[in-house]
């Protein structure tokens, strides 16, 4: 009996002692606004005073484009994952992308509410703000929900909609990033909020991308970074539970504006039957697939997706003249 619980006392202080160094190896504070700046707001990064917050926006492209283009990012994500939309479009358009409450460097909002009306809410203001008063609204994954949200929300402010591997409907992922299962669980979401192994970061972003071999350790870097920018941990912990929801499925019907959806069918987050989901629901919605891509297809792929996109726009504006 006196071995067993010799070996007991072992086993447990070497559990303490491996736990300890894993914690002081992995710890990463929050870094401040201040700090992260230098590399990821460069020009022509700006920040707007948006409900008491500074959101961290970049607006590219001709002035007198009389309906801009709006980028909406996903989960955990950031302005940057619109790099190469951004770079594609500017020279024709006028493209507005901003970091949602809760990611990126715009971090928590100052209530804590991360309700879809507010985040419609959050959109509508920027467009205020920027004097825009009809956009088209372009959202990958939370950001898709956020945008026809706010053409559900806010009609006469959206023209046209594109919807990329968007979340609004109840949905059983096939696989679930590690991040995200750790944000959604009791106490480890608050060990998560003081230790961050950037292996757990890559291993999230591989998750959601269909070619793993595509996420660079550039990329895994501002993953990293972005995620400890003070209170996105804590922020993401809480607005968790509520994007699942699908409480405002029901109006999907209502939408009666020119609709593109993009699907990754390696998407393996949020399956591609939701795709069909919404092409039946948003009535004269267009549909275009890619078999290769995942649940990021706008960051995974700039070139084939945002194509998609311009032959969209090309055939509104056919459409309308």
């Amino acid at each position: 009996m006196r071995l067993i619980l010799k070996l007991v006392s072992s086993l447990l202080l070497l559990f303490i002692i491996f736990s300890t160094i894993y914690f002081l190896v992995n710890r990463v504070p929050d870094r401040s606004v201040e700090q992260l700046k230098p590399q990821w707001a460069q020009t022509p990064s700006q920040f707007i005073e948006i409900t008491g917050m500074q959101v961290h926006l970049r607006d590219e492209g001709p002035r007198d484009d009389a309906i801009p283009i709006v980028l909406l990012h996903g989960t955990s994500s950031s302005l940057h994952t619109w790099d190469g939309w951004s770079n594609a479009l500017k020279d024709h358009h006028r493209v507005i992308r901003f970091d949602l409450p809760a990611f990126g460097l715009t971090g928590p909002a100052l209530d804590s509410n991360y309700s879809i009306e507010s985040y419609s809410r959050i959109v509508i203001e920027v467009l205020d703000k920027l004097e825009v008063d009809r956009a088209i609204l372009v959202g990958n994954s939370l950001g898709g929900y956020v945008s026809w949200a706010t053409a559900v929300f806010y009609p006469d402010r959206v023209a046209q909609l594109v919807l990329i591997d968007s979340s609004g409907y109840p949905f059983q992922p096939e696989s679930i990033p590690i991040g995200f299962r750790i944000a959604s669980t009791p106490i480890l979401n608050k060990l998560m909020q003081q230790v961050l192994p950037r292996g757990l970061v890559e291993s999230s972003v591989k998750n959601v991308y269909g070619n793993p071999e595509l996420v660079t350790p550039e990329l895994v870097e501002r993953y990293f970074d972005l995620t400890t920018r003070e209170g996105n941990r804590q922020a993401l912990a809480e607005l968790m539970p509520k994007l699942r929801s699908g409480q405002l499925a029901s109006r999907l019907s209502e939408l009666k504006l020119p609709t593109l959806i993009i699907w990754g069918e390696q998407d393996r987050l949020i399956p591609p039957e939701i795709a069909d989901q919404f092409h039946h629901d948003i009535v004269g919605s267009q549909l275009v697939r890619f078999n290769e891509l995942g649940h990021v297809p706008q960051e995974e792929d700039p070139l084939k997706t945002v194509n998609a996109f311009k032959a969209f726009l090309a055939q509104q504006t056919k459409v309308n003249r």
